[in-house]
Parts: structure tokens; sequence; C-alpha cells
């Protein structure tokens, strides 16, 4: 049988070529450990590793936002807990000014700065903005104060509440959201309680024994109370918070190393193998090569 050279050379370039891809598939195979380069080396496999992918993407997106919201919350009970401390030194005060036997109308008027100072601060906390400027504690009303202050009101009526009650809720899980902002509404009224008082102490030669007075003393005190009570369950509801979104994370942990090992264990490369078929394909290549040159050489007048 007679084999054209056009023929021969075509055959040679062919074989030349399979096996030079060969070489270079498993080669970028070794180099990055995958043996799946392009969907076409294992579509099965490929389709596994895109849905472990997208899981994982979730998953990840599910973990950052559940880090964003245990900031959150540990900065909302940073500034709750600074107002626990004012209402309770507020309260301290309004309990020494109630004892009629030992404070003297001096002593009165020394609470003055005081509770002005404790005022302003649990006003500032109410106040406090993010790191994007948004107001913390005025629900979804971000933009607008939570408590605003009206110097021409009256005593008793110069601090309102001007946020809302809405809720930003954020996906921490298939189906689960967590509250990540609380309001401060409440926390207006214990304010102007103690305007309330600090109205009163400006009348001259105040007593703690006045029955007016003393009545303006008896309502903060009970409002630092039920204040109190407010704020502290706020806190608290933030620990049970914190408690879920641990678990929570734990839970994408696992989850996310569960298919990290599967993605590994899926389109890892067998190396063994890899370098036995590397091998093969050299060795072959490289008789390719010498054959071709021997059959290049040769013409009918070698067996002639």
């Amino acid at each position: 049988m007679r084999i054209a050279t056009s023929q021969s050379q075509a055959t040679m370039n062919r074989s030349l070529t399979m096996n030079q891809d060969a070489l270079t598939r498993l080669s970028e195979q070794m180099a990055s450990g995958s043996r799946i380069q392009v969907p076409s080396d294992d579509p099965v496999s490929n389709v596994r590793i895109s849905r472990l992918n997208r899981e994982e993407a979730i998953v990840g997106q599910y973990r950052e936002n559940i880090d964003a919201v245990q900031i959150r919350l540990q900065k909302n009970e940073t500034y709750l807990s600074s107002v626990v401390r004012d209402i309770n030194e507020a309260r301290d005060l309004f309990v020494w000014a109630l004892d009629g036997g030992s404070t003297t109308p001096d002593d009165l008027q020394s609470m003055v700065t005081s509770l002005q100072s404790l005022r302003e601060s649990m006003l500032y906390s109410a106040n406090v903005k993010d790191q994007e400027g948004k107001y913390i504690f005025s629900g979804t009303l971000t933009s607008t104060q939570a408590i605003t202050f009206d110097a021409g009101a009256a005593a008793g009526a110069r601090y309102s509440y001007t946020g809302n009650n809405g809720k930003q809720e954020v996906v921490v899980g298939n189906g689960i959201a967590q509250t990540a902002n609380v309001d401060a509404q409440g926390l207006e009224s214990y304010l102007n309680q103690i305007d309330l008082v600090l109205d009163g102490l400006t009348v001259p030669g105040v007593s703690p024994n006045d029955p007016t007075f003393r009545a303006l003393l008896t309502d903060a005190l009970g409002g630092s109370d039920d204040t109190m009570t407010l704020v502290s369950s706020k806190i608290a509801a933030f620990g049970g918070a914190q408690n879920i979104l641990a678990t929570l994370q734990d839970n994408h942990t696992n989850v996310s190393l569960s298919n990290q090992q599967a993605l590994l264990d899926i389109g890892k490369l067998d190396y063994g193998l890899a370098a036995t078929e590397l091998n093969g394909y050299t060795v072959a290549l490289q008789s390719t090569y010498k054959a071709y040159a021997k059959v290049s050489n040769l013409s009918l007048f070698n067996v002639l």
C-alpha cells in the first residue's frame, strides 16, 4: 500500500498535536493541583463544583452579615450600658434628695450640675451616629435624631422621640433574619422628668420637704426604675441575639469547611496518575518526532 507524503505528514502532525495538547493539559493540572481545567474535562463534576461554589458564596455572605450585625449589637450595648450607668447615678441623686432629714437646700443646689451633665450624656448616647453618619437609635429613620430638644417648650415637654419603631433586618441564614437595630423610645420621658426636677430646683429656697418638689422627685425616682427596666431589657435582648448569632456562625463555618473539603475531593488531581500519564505522553511525543524524522528521510530510492 502506498502512502502519500502529504497523508503521512498530516498523520504525524495530528499525532504531535494530540500529544502536545495532552502534555500541556497535564502540566496545567499539576501546576494548579486541579484535574478540571475546563468544564469538558469532567462535566458532571464541574456541575457539582459550580453548585458548591455557589453555596459557599452564599454561606460566605451570611458569615459577613453575622460579623456586621455582631459589631452593631456590641456598639448598641456599649451605648445603652452608658445610659444605664447615667440612670443609676441620677437615681442615687433622687434618693439622696428625698432624704429630707439630712438634705439641705444647698445640697439640692449642688445636684443641678450633676443632673444637667447626666441628662446631656443620656441625650448624646440616644443620638449617637455610626461611622456612616446614621443615627443608631432612630429605628429606620436613620437620618433623623432619635430624641430632639425644643428649648421653647415648657419643662416636661422639651424632649420628644422623633425616630420610629422600624426594624433593620439582616439575613444571617437560610430564611433567618436578625434585627440589627434598637430604638431609644421611652428615654425621652425620663429626660423630661429630669428636666422637671431641674426646673423645680430653680425655685428660690426650694426644700426637700416641699410637697410639690417631693412629688417631682418621687416621679423621677419611679421613672428611673421604669427606664432602667426598659433599657436593661434591650441590653438583655442583645445577649440572646449574640448567642444565636454565635451558634449560626459556628454552623456556617462547619458548612464552609465541608464545602471546601468536597471541592478539594472532587477537583483534586491524583499526582501519581498524572505523573504516569505525563511520562507516557512524553515518551509518545519523543517517539513520534523520531518516527517523523525517519519517515521524512525515506524515498522510493531506499528500496530499489
